[in-house]
């Protein structure tokens, strides 16, 4: 079987309070990007197999190896090669990891006819990461709590550009919550994208541009080029080190 996981990008980005589990609690639109995507395959083995090409990926236990011991652990499946080909940069803010996490939870839900439904798979995925559940429907989403409350929006970009900065390093998520500062906002994402696009730049903010484009200015550059191109609105996706732009095609 072969997958297409593809990347996101956040709408506003909104860091609210600190959970008593270490988490955040937070306020985004997460909103897939179809164009940017890996590729992955999964066939049956022998033998678990976890292999790569692409992009070089860090030491360390892959969120398609969690995905795949996720599954195993609960319904006992036989198993699996997977084989991911990775194009989206890491460490960008685009969610790579996460979709390719949730990408094979739905594979192996195929596969193997688990007959899970997307609750469950949701509810499976938000073990392996906190961005994970919003890949398993793959839909424009509001996003609150730690990233696992969502609620369906009706946001359509498909008549306009996205244009992607990618930087040639990247951003640890600890590092751009080493010195954010929960704060509440005086406004609702919900209603904001109902105004012109144009007009989302007035306060629809990622709170963590602040601190990361002081420490690296290029992204900053980045943004204000996108906008010096026309773009409508632009803004740095997650934690970075990704920024994007909204154009009218």
């Amino acid at each position: 079987m072969i997958l297409y996981p593809n990347a996101k990008i956040n709408i506003g980005l909104n860091i609210l309070s600190k959970r008593d589990d270490g988490f955040h609690n937070l306020s985004s639109i997460f909103y897939p990007i179809y164009n940017c995507y890996d590729l992955i395959e999964i066939i049956k083995s022998d033998t678990f197999m976890f292999t790569t090409s692409g992009l070089t990926i860090p030491n360390g236990k892959n969120l398609c190896v969690k995905a795949f011991e996720k599954i195993q652990s609960i319904y006992n499946i036989s198993p699996v090669h997977i084989h991911l080909h990775k194009m989206i940069p890491i460490g960008s803010g685009l969610g790579g990891g996460s979709s390719n996490a949730s990408f094979i939870l739905k594979a192996l839900n195929e596969i193997f006819n688990l007959n899970l439904n997307f609750k469950e798979l949701e509810k499976i995925s938000s073990e392996i990461g906190s961005d994970c559940p919003f890949f398993i429907d793959n839909t424009p989403k509001i996003v609150t709590g730690r990233g696992e409350i969502m609620y369906s929006i009706d946001l359509d970009l498909s008549h306009f550009e996205i244009k992607l900065i990618h930087s040639k390093f990247s951003v640890s998520t600890q590092q751009a919550f080493s010195n954010i500062k929960p704060k509440s906002i005086d406004y609702k994402l919900d209603k904001s994208i109902l105004n012109p696009i144009k007009d989302w730049k007035k306060n629809i903010k990622n709170d963590f541009e602040e601190n990361i484009f002081k420490i690296y200015p290029e992204l900053k550059l980045n943004k204000e080029a996108l906008y010096k191109n026309g773009a409508l609105f632009a803004s740095m996706s997650g934690t970075g080190s990704t920024v994007y732009g909204i154009f009218n095609k």
